[in-house]
């Protein structure tokens, strides 16, 4: 056998070894180029409803194709109602704990329900049935372990604020009530297809930002609207804004006002933020404010019954209907002249009710150590809702006050809400009679006590501290909640936060990218400097979709990056530019107007003797620039996997070019 020498051999292989990384370099660029056909539009929107009912079916699994209708029903069940899932595992044990959990949560709701209904410009017993139903919907449907459910201040707050403009709860108080039902409804409606077509990304437009401001801006406004029961005044303005509400109170303290109500308010707010502060001192006695507003129903109502202090000007709630919920089926108008209204607030409601529920509900599952599925929670608040529309309750959703202590009393399931809301049915039945003489300015000091925990200063400064565009939003929620309306304060905080979206997608990061010394690693010059250019060619990473709002603002950026590279190439005597790289990595989606940006971009380079690649473009990126002709106007061998392979074949192409020279 004759033998190859060992020059020739050397020489063989260092020529086979460049066209090995070729073959490899292209085979990548067919994986990038052929890749699948991204779902549709009907086909991801059926995809995630079906998601949504059957959370446990894995589309991929050959399981999946063998399941059979009873397993598909079982499912759709056990995802519409967790407890199916984890009520076979509930323990007596558990129960205990829910007991306790659910009465001690019932000495706080039974008060604070009659205190909001108040708020709501309702009789007392519509704040007690949204304390019933709505609970126990939730406790079939949701999948929190603590959040309990009922009445809150903000959204009383909100609906009362917003039908009274429609409707006056005095003069009509029927036509209010039931503005109110058909508001709730539509409430629920939008909470139920919010979560069924996961839309929950409505809901994250009101920044947690803008909720601080708004829930501190609505915190004041409701403590000033407790004065006209704190201060026993008989009139007083149906405005929300704080000059009108000062105004009122200044006007009624010159005409009417008793200081009995008034001190005896005061003597039970006191009662009630010094039972706050000794729980947060001591955690074991966590059931002290819990009970403490109950404690001060008995004992205020005790001390105006043997005083008979309401024939001294102490006003009193007087008559409590007793009884469960009656049906409200019938008082819904869905086709009245207000239904365009009461869908408008409706819709406000729901998504003040989702965006404070679900952040509760996700707090506290993050300390018990479970994900909490937001889309989920959106679909059993929603149907929570709608029963309570058809069942005489206005507006219920996770409060905040209650699941803390919900929490502390050692809940283990949503079974406390069970207990809960039983609880309260009782004392619909039995106990109603003798809240007669229940002074109104102790439901005014009961709604006082819970305010401090909706105005977070501290968050407020981690605001301004992080991020100035975001405290823009809670400020301007914040003063347009209290200088204007709801409305008002609502609307600027989305405002601002739409106006920050905007410019953060007119004004996307773009980063011209250097590679590490002695890694493949590309990376952000500006971030590290250390990163290395490679010589004749500009790499450059998009960092957000290229769409109609940016497209042209990119293709501008780049073409004066282009311009400037290679002004400072002529003027070192270093050559031209060869090649601009765009790492398509964190592009997510193009459209049509980014295509036209793409193509005039390229034409530009071309005209100046510059070769356009792409790299790593994301599936619907590149599926759209298939469609648009984009790539066969680049060249196919212009697409790469990687900011390395591109770089190696714009460096080839120009080592070829300069041979062939």
């Amino acid at each position: 056998m004759s033998s190859v020498p060992t020059g020739l051999q050397a020489f063989s292989v260092e020529q086979q070894q460049p066209e090995i990384e070729d073959s490899g370099r292209t085979q990548r660029a067919e994986w990038v180029l052929n890749s699948p056909d991204p779902p549709g539009l009907c086909h991801e929107l059926i995809g995630s409803i079906k998601e949504t009912v059957f959370p446990h079916g894995n589309k991929h699994s050959s399981s999946s194709k063998k399941r059979t209708p009873r397993k598909c029903v079982v499912s759709f069940l056990q995802a519409l109602f967790p407890i199916l899932s984890w009520g076979k595992n509930y323990k007596v044990s558990n129960f205990k704990n829910d007991l306790m959990a659910g009465l001690t949560l019932a000495s706080l709701s039974i008060p604070q329900s009659i205190g909001y209904a108040s708020l709501a410009k309702l009789d007392p017993q519509y704040g007690l049935y949204t304390s019933i139903v709505p609970p126990l919907i939730y406790a079939l449907m949701g999948s929190s372990k603590e959040l309990a459910i009922g009445p809150v201040a903000v959204v009383s707050m909100l609906l009362s604020s917003l039908v009274q403009k429609i409707e006056d709860p005095v003069a009509d108080p029927i036509a209010y009530r039931k503005l109110v039902f058909t508001a709730t409804f539509f409430a629920g409606t939008f909470q139920a297809l919010f979560g069924m077509f996961r839309l929950g990304f409505l809901v994250d437009f009101f920044s947690h930002a803008a909720i601080v401001g708004f829930m501190a801006g609505a915190a004041i406004i409701i403590g000033l609207q407790q004065l006209k029961g704190l201060l026993g005044f008989s009139h007083f303005t149906a405005k929300t804004d704080l000059v009108s509400v000062l105004e009122s109170v200044f006007r009624s303290l010159h005409s009417e006002w008793y200081p009995l109500n008034f001190l005896l308010g005061c003597s039970f707010l006191i009662f009630l933020l010094f039972a706050r502060f000794i729980g947060r001192r001591n955690k074991k006695l966590f059931w002290l404010p819990a009970i403490a507003p109950l404690l001060s129903v008995i004992l205020s109502t005790l001390i105006v019954f043997l005083t008979k202090a309401d024939k001294h000007g102490v006003k009193i709630i007087k008559h409590i209907k007793r009884g469960i919920n009656p049906s409200s089926v019938h008082q819904l108008q869905l086709n009245g002249p207000n239904v365009g209204q009461a869908a408008k607030i409706g819709l406000i409601s729901a998504i003040i009710a989702l965006t404070a529920s679900i952040a509760v509900g996700r707090s506290f599952a993050t300390i018990r150590g479970y994900h909490l599925d937001g889309n989920k929670e959106m679909v059993a608040m929603g149907f929570m809702n709608i029963a309570g529309s058809l069942s005489s309750c206005y507006v219920a959703t996770g409060s905040f006050s209650r699941t803390a202590v919900n929490f502390s009393a050692g809940c283990q399931t949503v079974v406390s809400n069970i207990v809960m809301a039983i609880t309260v049915l009782v004392s619909m039945e039995l106990l109603t009679r003798l809240l007669y003489f229940t002074p109104i300015a102790i439901l005014a000091s009961i709604i006082l006590s819970a305010l401090p925990g909706l105005i977070d200063i501290n968050e407020a400064y981690y605001i301004w501290k992080v991020d100035k565009l975001d405290f823009l939003a809670c400020l301007g929620a914040f003063l347009g909640v209290l200088f204007a309306s709801v409305e008002i304060g609502l609307l600027a905080a989305v405002t601002i936060s739409f106006a920050k979206l905007l410019l953060r997608s007119i004004r996307p990061g773009i980063e011209e990218l250097g590679r590490l010394s002695g890694t493949d690693i590309f990376c952000d010059i500006s971030q590290y400097p250390m990163a290395i250019k490679i010589p004749a060619i500009v790499i450059i990473r998009v960092n957000s979709a290229l769409c109609f709002a940016n497209a042209n603002f990119i293709r501008e950026r780049i073409v004066r990056w282009v311009a400037e590279e290679q002004n400072k190439m002529k003027e070192n005597g270093k050559g031209s530019l060869e090649a601009v790289i765009l790492d398509m990595s964190n592009m997510m989606n193009i459209d049509t107007s980014g295509i036209c940006a793409l193509e005039e971009l390229h034409r530009k380079l071309v005209s100046d003797g510059i070769q356009l690649a792409m790299a790593n473009p994301r599936l619907q990126v590149i599926h759209k620039l298939k469609l648009g002709k984009f790539v066969d106007k680049i060249g196919r061998g212009w697409v790469f996997l990687t900011i390395g392979e591109a770089v190696d074949a714009c460096l080839g192409s120009k080592f070829d070019s300069l041979s062939s020279c």
